[in-house]
């Protein structure tokens, strides 16, 4: 079964340009509210490479990475789907990606003591303090673009 649907009211700046994009595959459940939270990730990295290979007259880009927290809500499924389909025709479309996942890590306030988290709202191991502060985890951020220039 292959169902076809149409993203509409999509807050993206793509769609005030008349660019249709259409999202095909199987769905079950909420898979689809998933795909298009990424989709919407995924057209935002499109137009940040193309503004840079703009700004530097690049004929095409060859690789992209991306670092990704693992407690940024990115569902690295749902990104990979929404990647195939939301660079198509665009810059990207022939680029080799890279999905660089950055563990989760926080610092106590009462303690001290820093520790790896899978959560937003893990205690501190040693004090089981709740005051915390994420120091890494929540990176969604491109960290090169490989250009080809004239």
């Amino acid at each position: 079964m292959i169902q076809i649907i149409a993203v509409n009211d999509f807050c993206h700046p793509a769609f005030s340009h008349g660019q249709l994009i259409l999202l095909s595959g199987i769905f079950y459940k909420n898979q689809i509210y998933k795909a298009v939270h990424e989709l919407s990730i995924v057209l935002s990295v499109v137009d940040a490479a193309a503004q840079v290979a703009q700004e530097n007259q690049a004929e095409r880009i060859d690789a992209i990475e991306l670092e990704i927290g693992a407690l940024s809500g990115v569902e690295l499924d749902a990104l990979e789907f929404a990647w195939s389909e939301g660079i198509k025709r665009s810059i990207l479309a022939q680029a080799e990606k890279k999905f660089t996942l950055i563990p989760g890590k926080a610092e106590c306030s009462d303690c001290g003591l820093s520790f790896p988290v899978t959560t937003l709202y893990d205690p501190c191991p040693i004090c089981n303090s709740y005051f915390v502060q994420v120091t890494e985890g929540r990176e969604l951020k491109i960290k090169s673009i490989t250009l080809e220039t004239a």
